[in-house]
């Protein structure tokens, strides 16, 4: 009976001892505001969690805590401390905080977005090199970006012969609509040697709101991700939104993938015999053969993620660059001057001359540091306890890397808020992943694969806009009325889509 007292003074000393070792633990945490009960610090975050993360930096920091519902979270926001966590600490918080919206995609546990950073991710990444990214595979699949550029000049081109209204006024056209339609587009050319529809078309319609419907919901604050316990319910409905936007996708990509599979058994050949394209569905198929991850859900999951990322951020980028074009009528004749230089007598552009016009990438990395397609990168996650600027982060800890804010900071950026292309003039600042300062691509081992890709869609784009027309706004919206809002979500869209009216020159 003696022991009884014994082992009930031990466990109270255990328990006395983890509670001491919690409460040093939080004291380590790096510093933040003070939360609610249940709460936390959920309600000093606004409608935009960019902005709000922002404004409590200035006040706690560069590296700081914060209790959203249950989950504590490390917001960081300077390129020191970037670059502790994604270079420094790479090995350590090169996993992934996977929130709820996106398991309404099938087999996203394969996702190489979601996917650790194991073997199997590995494998997926060289594929990405090999096949989409390295500069022999860019350059092979070139001509078909241009041929999805040739549309996009077609298309607006006979929209601005249109007349509308009964002054026949010239038809403004939604940049942003466009930009999305050709990055499909180029984007399926380069997976399917195909064009997923024509301008307009109901088909691109559908792409168009399955894709924002996932990057808009998809970025919310999620109750479920605030209280896990909670998952089960989806109260706000949003695993039901981007599962009903993941399979209407992957119903499209079958019927792709279907189409290949037929033309391949009509030809009465092996695979290894047809040779007829050279696309990404060819050689992911390809890999198939040789590697049996490499299975048909793999292959679907990927051109998924691809068709995704590719339209949205590159329509994006492209949308905000024509928005700050038509703000500085300088700046767009001066950059549509440089093109007509290097076109010269070829009449027409070529992705391999927009890629080394200094002007045009300048003013394009600039609007990329100002409106960031993705604010806060994909969420990190810390998989072991590590110290960082003399603060402890521990196990299971989400990340957030304010790049909107750090893109931002005026001790890095002179006047950073100024929209001034000739800064990335005779600049080694760039924006793949070594400059910390501007990193709207991620940095480290988890930087997006798609970047050299992206950034040859999005320089194709804003050259054939620029250089093919002349625009100016619809009447009555002035370059002091545009409006120039964003819309949180994984991305940051326009909040209004730009309209805008076209004038044929070339």
């Amino acid at each position: 009976m003696d022991i009884i007292p014994l082992v009930l003074c031990s466990v109270l000393f255990i328990l006395f001892l983890n509670a001491s070792v919690s409460h040093f633990r939080r004291r380590k945490l790096p510093p933040g505001p003070i939360g609610l009960p249940i709460f936390g610090n959920l309600f000093q975050v606004g409608p935009k969690p960019h902005v709000s993360f922002a404004r409590l930096a200035k006040k706690y920091g560069p590296i700081m805590s914060l209790r959203l519902g249950s989950v504590t979270s490390v917001v960081v926001s300077s390129p020191e401390i970037a670059r502790e966590i994604l270079q420094k600490h790479d090995d350590v918080f090169c996993e992934r905080a996977i929130p709820d919206a996106a398991k309404g995609q099938a087999n996203f546990h394969i996702s190489m977005v979601w996917l650790p950073a194991g073997n199997r991710w590995r494998m997926l990444r060289q594929a990405m090199h090999n096949h989409l990214a390295h500069k022999h595979k860019l350059d092979s699949l070139v001509d078909l970006r241009h041929k999805a550029a040739r549309e996009l000049v077609e298309h607006v081109k006979e929209v601005s012969q249109r007349r509308c209204g009964e002054n026949g006024e010239m038809s403004a056209v939604a940049i942003g609509n466009l930009a999305f339609s050709t990055a499909l587009n180029q984007m399926s050319n380069v997976c399917f040697s195909q064009n997923v529809a024509e301008y307009e078309s109901n088909e691109i319609l559908g792409f168009m709101k399955a894709v924002k419907t996932i990057m808009h919901v998809g970025g919310k604050f999620n109750i479920s991700d605030l209280f896990p316990w909670l998952k089960t319910m989806d109260p706000q409905g949003i695993r039901r939104k981007t599962k009903k936007a993941y399979d209407w996708l992957e119903a499209r990509v079958d019927i792709f993938l279907n189409q290949r599979m037929d033309q391949i058994r009509n030809s009465n050949l092996s695979f290894n015999s047809t040779h007829d394209h050279d696309d990404l569905l060819h050689s992911f198929m390809d890999c198939g053969l040789k590697d049996p991850d490499f299975n048909t859900q793999q292959l679907k999951v990927l051109l998924i993620e691809l068709m995704v990322a590719g339209s949205d951020s590159t329509s994006i980028t492209a949308e905000w660059v024509m928005a700050k074009l038509l703000l500085n009528p300088d700046i767009m004749k001066k950059l549509r001057q440089e093109i007509s230089e290097i076109v010269g007598t070829k009449g027409k552009i070529e992705e391999i001359d927009v890629l080394n016009l200094p002007y045009l990438q300048a003013v394009i990395k600039e609007t990329m540091r100002l409106r960031f397609a993705v604010p806060f990168l994909m969420p990190h996650k810390s998989n072991e306890e590590v110290e960082v600027n003399g603060y402890v982060i521990p196990r299971n800890t989400q990340i957030f890397i304010n790049a909107w804010a750090i893109a931002r900071d005026p001790s890095y950026w002179e006047v950073p808020e100024k929209f001034i292309p000739e800064r990335f003039l005779n600049s080694t600042v760039d924006f793949k992943g070594q400059h910390f300062g501007f990193i709207p691509f991620g940095a480290g081992r988890r930087i997006c694969p798609g970047m050299p890709v992206a950034h040859r869609m999005v320089s194709l784009i804003v050259a054939s806009l620029v250089y093919h027309f002349d625009w100016k706004l619809p009447k009555g919206t002035t370059i002091d009325s545009l409006d120039m809002d964003d819309l949180f979500g994984i991305t940051l869209p326009k909040a209004t889509p730009l309209l805008a009216i076209p004038t044929f020159l070339n």
